[in-house]
């Protein structure tokens, strides 16, 4: 009852926040955004529909190939999994929400709980690599070409992000690798937090950071296990982000806009904006992302054209989720009823 009434309340906040957005963006130019959305090309917009779907489906298969070494199941059904994560992931701020729903949804295939928790750790590990990854490439293209101008606020945001994102990765391999240290860090925190009055019993909370703790390190020791696994996930991910990362571009050519931007342009872009949204405390990183996106494609592209791009991306990389999840989350517990 609890979580029910937590994604109500997280629903609410999206549409407060989208329902602001959208009256900022549309207010000075809805005429000719009416117009641009009359001009759109339907078989671009099919084609960025199709890499997002690609791009989950990818995450999918890494789901797929890291549940098979426990026990078999279907391509198909790791792609809804997938899904219905990505559902969670929307309506929850900083995408806490996933990560417990893949962890039940992988026990449901007789998988016990400690596994189907390493298999969950597994690939959030591999999609921090990809995303760390994605961002260097992002950050060392535009340091050597320069695309967007120095010193803005926003390119202090991403480095920050980057930096944060990098910082989680080396962190979880410390962690992975030093299980003492870990545990000597986790009860300092504990501790100061404790003093400053966040944590009220401190034996149980470090009873339950220990169990979590054990479930991480079981997960980075089976990784480590499995070298192919570990470089294959990482790269998938990478791939995986690529297709989400492009779809901004056939949105900009189902517009009529082939020249404007590029294809290492849209992808830059796009990997910002992400480090940007994943840092902000709201559902689907609402408000950064739609700003995020305005000032970084707005280094190439003006007016109408923009705002509609905004809109169509918006709804395919995210409201489209949110929708699909649903139905996939609907059928998924009708099927449990039967």
């Amino acid at each position: 009852m609890h979580n029910v009434k937590n994604m109500k309340r997280n629903m609410i906040l999206i549409f407060f926040v989208t329902a602001i957005v959208l009256f900022f963006v549309l207010k000075d130019e809805f005429n000719q955004i009416v117009g641009e959305f009359a001009k759109v090309d339907i078989k671009y917009i099919l084609i960025a529909v199709f890499f997002f779907f690609l791009s989950m489906f990818i995450r999918g298969y890494v789901n797929y190939k890291s549940v098979n070494n426990k026990k078999k199941i279907s391509l198909m059904e790791s792609f809804k999994h997938i899904v219905i994560v990505q559902f969670f992931n929307n309506v929850t701020p900083f995408s806490l929400g996933g990560q417990p729903m893949e962890i039940y949804m992988i026990q449901k295939h007789n998988i016990k709980t400690a596994d189907a928790t390493n298999i969950t750790i597994q690939n959030f590990i591999f999609y921090q690599l990809g995303l760390v990854i994605f961002g260097l490439i992002a950050v060392s293209y535009n340091y050597i070409y320069g695309v967007f101008p120095p010193g803005s606020l926003l390119k202090k945001l991403v480095l920050l992000g980057f930096i944060f994102n990098t910082f989680v990765v080396f962190m979880l391999f410390f962690i992975m690798l030093s299980k003492k240290f870990t545990d000597k860090v986790m009860h300092i925190i504990v501790f100061l937090c404790t003093k400053i009055r966040i944590v009220k019993n401190k034996e149980k909370t470090i009873d339950k950071w220990k169990i979590k703790l054990e479930e991480f390190h079981n997960g980075a020791k089976e990784l480590r296990k499995r070298k192919a696994l570990f470089v294959y996930g990482a790269l998938l991910n990478v791939v995986s982000l690529g297709c989400l990362y492009l779809v901004p571009l056939f949105v900009m050519f189902s517009l009529g806009n082939f020249t404007d931007v590029n294809v290492m342009e849209t992808l830059t872009a796009s990997a910002y904006i992400m480090i940007i949204a994943s840092s902000i405390p709201i559902p689907g990183g609402t408000g950064g992302a739609e700003f995020g996106y305005l000032y970084f494609f707005g280094s190439f592209v003006k007016g109408p054209v923009l705002t509609t791009s905004l809109l169509i991306w918006r709804f395919i990389t995210y409201y489209l989720g949110i929708l699909v999840g649903g139905i996939a989350l609907n059928f998924d517990k009708k099927g449990e009823g039967q």
